[in-house]
């Protein structure tokens, strides 16, 4: 047998919902085949510049640029830079000699999986959302595999190889801890429900004026841990502020104001209802962890995706789909203390997330990885 170990090149970049998978895939990948050497190729700009070298993977940058909907002249640079970028992606391709490829999205892929294709390397692609991705679905007619996260993203890929319902790679620990246990490290009381309003790193205004609002209005009818966002925090701050709630103030009501959330399968944990929006990963934790949810999708993402992510959770009844245009401190308010009213309501929505969640999904797509590698599972 060939003593070799098995070489995978990442790709994916931009956001957080692209690289995270793929770290999810590249740690499953590690438990199957312990003999095994990643590389990842992502953007200078991207999130993953940072993530993937804190991770101990290997990272290499590739020049990429989004041109769908740009200006023609922007556009014209835009395919100008992916031109540069397949250069150095064949030379990083032909050196590093991957068995096999796998791309999360983003436009750092488009010049990455074009090299490995002049180079007979097989792809797998994995597309987070229900609504597929322009470079995912252009780039399809290369792969042998493309993992999706639900059915509804199937038929967005006529011509790839193959099409495998996997789900959304997550990480582990989401699933570790009780929800009493979580509540206590976060310094939460552990028999109060606990609503959690979160909008990821950067945050949303929206959901943020909604969640003051509501606080301001007068007691909630349970404990809010409010994950504001890094460029919100001090302009909600402001808010509670403005209405007489100091720290003192929101602590008597059970209100904890952060700017971020580290240990978000805590919060997870903690939570008995969320208030988030609807993005691929956000989607794939509360699944895997079965927390009924209130989603507000985006309106500033590309194709309205968010949106039909929230509906796939909405038909299934595991979610409440708000629109971000009809959201305010009075209707939020309404809604969760409808809903925390209902508990025969919140426990179905909790199975309905579940049967949603896929929490085998990284080993699901590392072994399609193995499968278009030639099975060199050592």
């Amino acid at each position: 047998m060939d003593a070799q170990p098995l070489r995978v090149l990442l790709t994916g970049g931009g956001t957080g919902g692209h690289v995270y998978p793929a770290l999810a895939v590249a740690s499953e990948l590690r438990r199957l085949v312990p003999a095994v050497e990643f590389l990842y190729a992502g953007t200078r700009e991207g999130l993953e510049a940072r993530i993937v070298p804190a991770s101990g993977l290997t990272f290499r940058s590739i020049r990429a640029r989004g041109f769908i909907g740009k200006r023609p002249l922007d556009a014209a640079r835009a395919l100008l830079e992916l031109a540069r970028g397949y250069r150095t992606a064949l030379a990083l391709v032909r050196a590093f000699r991957p068995h096999v490829v796998l791309g999360t999205g983003g436009y750092v892929m488009v010049p990455v999986v074009l090299a490995a294709a002049r180079c007979r390397v097989p792809v797998v692609l994995h597309e987070q959302n229900a609504l597929p991705g322009v470079a995912n679905r252009w780039l399809s007619r290369y792969a042998a595999a493309v993992a999706v996260p639900f059915e509804e993203a199937r038929a967005a890929f006529p011509r790839a190889g193959r099409v495998v319902v996997t789900g959304n790679p997550t990480r582990p620990e989401l699933l570790e801890a009780g929800t009493a246990a979580a509540r206590r490290e976060l310094g939460l009381d552990p028999d109060r429900p606990v609503v959690l309003i979160t909008s990821g790193s950067r945050g949303a205004r929206s959901i943020n004026r909604a969640a003051v609002e509501w606080i301001a209005a007068g007691p909630v009818p349970a404990q809010v841990l409010l994950s504001t966002g890094h460029g919100y925090h001090a302009e909600v701050v402001r808010g509670l502020s403005a209405a007489g709630l100091d720290a003192r103030a929101l602590a008597e009501r059970g209100v904890t104001v952060v700017p971020y959330i580290d240990r978000m399968d805590l919060a997870l944990a903690a939570a008995t209802l969320a208030v988030t929006r609807a993005g691929a990963l956000t989607i794939a934790e509360l699944t895997v962890r079965g927390v009924p949810a209130i989603l507000v999708p985006s309106p500033n993402v590309t194709h309205d995706h968010q949106r039909r992510n929230a509906e796939v959770l909405q038909r299934a009844g595991a979610a409440v789909l708000l629109p971000d245009a009809e959201l305010s401190g009075d209707r939020l308010g309404r809604l969760v203390s409808e809903l925390l009213a209902d508990g025969a309501r919140l426990e179905a929505m909790a199975r309905a997330a579940r049967s949603l969640g896929r929490p085998d999904a990284g080993r699901r797509v590392a072994r399609l990885l193995l499968e278009a590698a030639g099975g060199r599972d050592r």
